[in-house]
């Protein structure tokens, strides 16, 4: 029973890495000059890998990154994030990242046919340990910003409350009232992320708060399929102060929340 609960908030823990507001304000990374791509072997974005988890078979550092085999039981896959330490024989959890394919690593002057870059790794052997700051490593040539896109910036001026609804601003405000209540938001969708743990997470805004006191963005989750740029008006209970465990708290978090989409 103890080692379920213990997986169980790993998993979550890896979930939310791309979907934890705390994590979001990490600087984005820019395009590498130390790793490039072989001219012969162009390599190629693309999504489609939702996340495994398995033994780390091989491992090495380079260019501010760690790069670990893993063997999920039924492949092996390799993986890259900003460094954190891990042996051999560990168990990992990699999260949804997006995959290079035909990527030539020239400070480890190995070809590999797909590495899945994330922002994190989590060692489930040794689930104490913080991977190294974003911010202080550099992307392969070609690579799209971690979480696959970027921030993106919108008009939030011109978004009207729901009627009988709340602002982010005053939910944020009077947050000891709303909690454990229904709220109901008007929002854009400034991020998306789907089928983590077997839900969609999304960061709507409203023009509402303050982004330098992260009181301008709520965390929902839903069965919902909505994408970046959608105007939804959400419906569910708050709840304030969540904790997943492993540092990964929300200030305020509606989950299983009603989503309506409007053109």
């Amino acid at each position: 029973m103890k080692n379920t609960v213990l997986i169980t908030m790993l998993l979550c823990s890896v979930a939310l890495i791309s979907a934890c507001k705390d994590k979001e304000t990490r600087a984005e990374v820019q395009q590498a000059a130390s790793e490039k791509s072989s001219p012969a072997a162009p390599v190629t974005p693309h999504s489609g890998f939702n996340g495994a988890s398995g033994t780390v078979t091989e491992t090495m550092n380079a260019a501010g990154y760690t790069y670990v085999q893993v063997d999920t039981g039924s492949e092996k896959i390799w993986a890259a994030a900003p460094q954190f330490s891990v042996n051999t024989g560990d168990n990992v959890i990699i999260p949804a990242g997006m995959a290079m394919t035909n990527y030539h690593s020239q400070s480890l002057n190995r070809d590999f046919p797909v590495v899945y870059f994330v922002e994190a790794v989590l060692n489930a052997s040794n689930p104490a340990d913080e991977s190294a700051d974003s911010a202080t490593v550099q992307l392969p040539p070609g690579h799209p910003p971690l979480n696959g896109q970027t921030a993106p910036q919108f008009d939030l001026g011109n978004i009207v409350k729901a009627d009988g609804g709340q602002t982010i601003a005053e939910i944020y405000s009077q947050k000891e009232q709303y909690a454990g209540n229904n709220v109901m938001v008007r929002g854009k969708v400034v991020k998306f992320s789907p089928q983590i743990m077997g839900t969609n997470w999304l960061h709507i805004q409203d023009g509402s708060g303050s982004q330098e006191n992260g009181t301008n963005d709520l965390t929902v989750t839903s069965d919902t399929q909505v994408k970046v740029g959608d105007m939804v008006v959400i419906k569910g209970q708050l709840t304030a102060d969540k904790d997943f465990g492993f540092g990964y708290k929300y200030s305020l978090i509606v989950e299983g929340a009603e989503v309506t989409l409007e053109q």
